[in-house]
């Protein structure tokens, strides 16, 4: 997710899961190869387990992407045959490669020549008007003769003219039996799952049927839901860390980039949703927003932040200065 699930926010989420697969934003091949690619694949080695996934068209660019991922230490390296977005699309990458499957099967097999990790492809139910199920088994019965043995699934199909990638995300209907069904069709592929997920109930739900789920935004705005992941579905019984400890573990961090010269906002953008759906939620995002973004905003931030919402009592009176209904302290 594009501006999203960068390297902060991956670390801030390894702190919640031990063994959850995390993935970087798209990077396109092209970006690589004429940009600073030490920058654009930097990560932390503490954020593994890790997915490279990279955008494009060209056998020989994707070949040398997949390479540098590799070099720099990713667990996996993915193509991204999904997203809809138009101006990926003009580019040539993205969703509208499920009509050319010929075209991924030679991507992937010049990434896998060029590389030891696994190569996989993350793809949608189909295109446009190509969005029988049967285009989908021929999309990845091509793509699979290459040996690629995972395929992430997001189970709606995209529109490449007409909707925004925020409409693609909700207008299609998901089609979840289609992943099932795909699955039974290639039980020796690994079918992970992705699209709609909320919760870590679906996702269990979803496990009957398929090897593996993705779940994207809503581990973005409830990051805390990965916090149980790691007992729920990977069978690790260490004890769940509280809200509070990961941010006391968080701080560290904090420090080591600001000396790089990092700014606080810059990591605190990706934790106002820590305490989603819990007393002082509210209050722990506006003193986010508010005070992290200034001058010299430094760990002192998240400390006090994290008093006010422990702080937090009940929801019958407002803040000082609140103009509705929040929470009293």
């Amino acid at each position: 997710m594009l501006d999203w699930t960068d390297r902060h926010y991956r670390y801030f989420a390894r702190l919640l899961s031990r063994h959850t697969l995390l993935y970087s934003e798209m990077i396109t091949a092209a970006a690589l190869r004429h940009g600073d690619a030490s920058r654009l694949l930097a990560f932390d080695e503490r954020e593994k387990p890790l997915a490279l996934q990279l955008g494009g068209s060209d056998p020989t660019l994707m070949a040398d992407a997949a390479r540098l991922g590799a070099a720099q230490g990713y667990d996996e390296i993915n193509l991204n045959v999904g997203c809809p977005s138009p101006r990926v699309s003009q580019g040539r990458f993205g969703a509208c490669l499920m009509l050319e499957p010929e075209l991924v099967a030679e991507c992937v097999a010049a990434m896998q020549a060029a590389v030891d990790v696994p190569v996989t492809v993350k793809t949608r139910l189909g295109v446009d008007h190509q969005d029988s199920y049967e285009f989908l088994c021929r999309f990845v019965a091509t793509v699979a003769q290459t040996g690629c043995g995972r395929f992430i699934i997001h189970a709606r199909k995209a529109w490449l003219e007409g909707l925004s990638p925020k409409q693609n995300r909700e207008i299609p209907p998901l089609r979840y039996e289609w992943v099932y069904a795909l699955k039974q069709a290639f039980p020796q592929l690994d079918i992970i799952l992705n699209g709609g997920v909320q919760n870590l109930e679906q996702a269990e739900s979803h496990l009957r049927q398929v090897d593996g789920v993705m779940i994207g935004r809503a581990a973005y705005h409830d990051p805390y839901l990965l916090a149980q992941a790691d007992g729920r579905i990977y069978g690790d019984e260490h004890p769940i860390p509280e809200r509070a400890e990961i941010v006391e573990r968080l701080l560290p961090y904090i420090a080591e980039q600001q000396a790089q010269g990092t700014r606080l906002h810059s990591i605190t953008r990706h934790m106002l949703g820590l305490f989603h759906n819990q007393a002082g939620g509210r209050i722990w995002r506006r003193h986010l927003s508010t005070h992290g973004v200034r001058a010299g905003a430094d760990g002192r931030v998240l400390k006090a932040a994290l008093t006010l919402a422990a702080s937090v009592k009940n929801l019958s009176q407002p803040l000082p200065g609140e103009s509705g209904p929040e929470y009293t302290i």
